[in-house]
């Protein structure tokens, strides 16, 4: 007996209902985008290895999908290199390309190439696929995806504002009020590694602390300790494991905190501007605040550091992003400053699952199956299918001339509201039984009626 069929884990499959769902959030999306000015873009699904290995710090190297090379892949290989067990000298032999690992990176390198052609400050959205090798869990996928607004080329922080904004339409019309937009500031991280005299230990301190909603307090302290930073260090920064006011009260305190810090002074200016912009122009319905651990552990972030969080759910995170003042540089074109957020579609969709969010409308099926009696019939139907068709409305015909009964079933089963009956008497005096299947309710109607009556 065949062994049953499967897929990969942390895929899925899509069935229509859901892909309608999925649908009804990436409009919304593009909507926006487009109204605040962005123009979409799309990217191979995988690039050069060197393109993408080295940009995400060593957590996120482990996790990208690497591509075999075509043929006989170990033909570059040598019978001592293969006895060295050298693994990430073996990879870069035997595997050229990768799975993208986000959509950043891929936009920064289609920056560079394009640049002759790019009208600066460019501002560019996409919705595409992104692989990553981690554990599947909830809300948490091998293959998702994301999608993003960026604005390259311009150093305004006015940028960050409208972003804080395009979060809030978004997050607004798709009925999750109450959203939480976190910030912070990359400079302010630098500025306390700094003040505590672990500036060499920016990037172990940075992501041991953007683990704080994971794994607690003492565990960040645990895994600071483990990376090299003293306990004298950690103790100075015990406020910030419990930091709180409002926005303008924790800068207030940052600005004491960073004082000996140039940088750290920098990046509390800029969130001050931030935050006050926004409080002047006012969000419909998201709130914004300021997490001091918040570090969203990816070495190219250099200012405003957003992530996203949804309410009355425990789903994790559901957006982020930030600036990237050096991220083109890597692929040698300088002082091209970028900031961007994404939207985390596939979280996305399941908070809006479980808080019941979907309208309706979203997975309205097939308004109404026509009966096939027979051939002729079926001409006479399908005029009239045609017809309606074009007016907008979803109708089809079952294929087979088989026992009304099981016709009746499959669109019970489809969801579908209404039969059409097209049969010989039907046909004679011009007109079409139309059947409420939820009530048993029959009238019969000329075309225009059954036109009218679907429509409304």
């Amino acid at each position: 007996m065949a062994q049953k069929p499967s897929i990969p884990k942390g895929t899925r499959d899509f069935s229509p209902t859901e892909v309608a769902k999925r649908n009804y959030i990436s409009s919304i999306m593009k909507h926006h985008f487009e109204v605040f000015g962005f123009q979409p873009i799309e990217t191979p699904s995988f690039e050069n290895s060197d393109t993408l290995m080295g940009k995400y710090g060593e957590e996120g190297d482990r996790l990208i999908f690497k591509i075999l090379n075509s043929g006989d892949y170990l033909d570059k290989v040598s019978e001592a290199e293969l006895t060295q067990k050298d693994y990430k000298k073996l990879a870069s032999k035997i595997s050229e390309k990768a799975l993208r690992y986000d959509l950043t990176v891929p936009f920064a390198r289609y920056v560079v190439q394009h640049q002759n052609e790019i009208e600066f400050p460019f501002k560019r959205y996409q919705i595409q696929p992104v692989w990553r090798a981690d554990r599947p869990q909830k809300g948490r996928f091998r293959e998702f995806y994301q999608c993003d607004a960026d604005v390259v080329g311009s150093n305004s922080l006015w940028q960050e504002v409208e972003l804080v904004q395009l979060y809030d339409a978004v997050f607004t019309q798709l009925g999750l009020g109450g959203t939480t937009i976190k910030i912070n500031n990359r400079k302010i991280l630098s500025g306390i590694a700094e003040v505590i005299g672990a500036q060499d230990k920016l990037i172990d301190f940075t992501v041991a602390l953007d683990k704080l909603d994971k794994i607690g307090e003492e565990g960040v302290k645990n895994e600071m300790l483990e990376k090299g930073i003293s306990a004298e260090a950690i103790a100075k920064i015990q406020p910030l494991f419990h930091f709180t006011g409002s926005v303008s009260e924790k800068i207030d305190k940052l600005q004491v905190l960073l004082q000996s810090s140039e940088e750290g002074q920098k990046g509390v200016e800029e969130l001050r501007f931030i935050t006050e912009a926004i409080q002047e122009l006012g969000l419909q319905t998201a709130i914004l605040d300021l997490d001091v651990t918040l570090a969203r552990g990816l070495n190219y972030y250099t200012g405003a550091i957003f992530e996203v969080v949804a309410p009355h759910v425990a789903m994790g995170s559901i957006g982020g992003g930030g600036r990237y003042d050096d991220l083109t540089g890597i692929f040698g074109l300088k002082n091209m400053s970028g900031v961007g957020i994404s939207f985390g579609l596939d979280r996305i969709y399941l908070v809006l699952d479980e808080l019941s969010l979907f309208p309706d409308t979203v997975t309205a099926t097939t308004q109404a199956l026509f009966m096939n009696y027979g051939t002729r019939e079926s001409f006479y139907a399908m005029k009239a299918i045609s017809q309606l068709r074009q007016a907008g409305i979803k109708v089809e015909l079952y294929p087979d001339a088989a026992k009304l009964d099981k016709q009746f079933k499959h669109a019970d089963k489809r969801g579908i509201p209404f039969a059409v009956l097209a049969g010989q008497s039907e046909m004679e005096r011009l007109e079409f039984g139309l059947k409420n299947l939820q009530t048993g309710e029959q009238i019969k109607l000329d075309f225009e009626g059954l036109k009218a009556a679907l429509l409304s």
